[in-house]
């Protein structure tokens, strides 16, 4: 399936750190599908690499949709059997603590639909501004939203790094998601908390700016590694751009299911 009204570039690249002794990272970019997803693993030797795998293996197999509402049920569907195969493999392990978390954005004609759980963020670059579309699902962000704690001391909360959400970690799942229409020189970021543990917002929409989808993932890839990359850092780009000159109302937010 190809876009009628958009075209897409896309960049993307993982890398272990400097400190992990593996990547427990994986993405998967399919534009002829519409679809880009970014998974990071948690479980360490016990699996995190293969949940954040079984992720992307499903998310994979999603097959040529005929509206919004039609690929995000499809999509969705195959994220609850990655939860069923991820508990599966960690009943086999001693039911070990083993999950991955989700960021993805799902694109059909000039709409698109952010979903996520967990810690990996989507980013929209839209006329020179960076927006966060995701909002992190940590204990962190949760005191934050309470008003317990304050956005400076949320930056350096002992346990931010402390996930509320994951696939795979419990029997049912809580999928968050956003919804919008398209515009032209649109950018997403799809990212793992590996790289915003040491990239501020600022420096991500630089990163953007005037550079191709795969120099923009280089750069802020580099960038991390020389700041000492103490996790996985796993970035996705894409650029979207109209095809032709669309007339008429943009795609509205309720063509996708809330």
């Amino acid at each position: 399936m190809t876009n009628p009204i958009y075209r897409f570039e896309c960049g993307s690249l993982s890398h272990s750190g400097c400190v992990r002794d593996h990547n427990e990272d994986r993405m998967l970019a399919a534009p002829d599908k519409g679809l880009w997803v970014v998974a990071d693993g948690m479980g360490g030797h016990f699996g995190g690499d293969i949940a954040a795998q079984i992720v992307v293996d499903q998310s994979a197999t999603v097959q040529r949709a005929i509206t919004a509402p039609d690929l995000q049920a499809r999509f969705e569907e195959r994220i609850l059997r990655a939860n069923d195969e991820i508990r599966a493999h960690s009943a086999r392990n001693d039911d070990a603590m083993i999950g991955a978390t989700l960021a993805a954005v799902l694109v059909h004609d000039d709409s698109f639909a952010a979903i996520w759980c967990g810690d990996s963020r989507v980013y929209l670059l839209r006329e020179g501004r960076l927006h966060q579309v995701t909002r992190d699902h940590t204990e962190a962000q949760e005191l934050l939203d309470q008003g317990t704690i304050t956005a400076e001391q949320a930056a350096n909360w002992p346990r931010k790094n402390v996930i509320t959400r994951a696939i795979g970690v419990q029997e049912d799942i809580q999928l968050d998601h956003e919804f919008g229409s398209l515009q032209d020189r649109d950018i997403f970021l799809l990212c793992s908390d590996g790289l915003t543990g040491h990239i501020d917002d600022h420096e991500i929409a630089d990163a953007l700016k005037g550079r191709s989808a795969q120099a923009a993932c280089d750069l802020l890839v580099q960038m991390t590694l020389d700041r000492g990359a103490t996790d996985n850092v796993t970035v996705v780009a894409v650029r979207c751009g109209l095809k032709t000159l669309v007339t008429g109302q943009g795609a509205d937010s309720a063509v996708w299911k809330g």
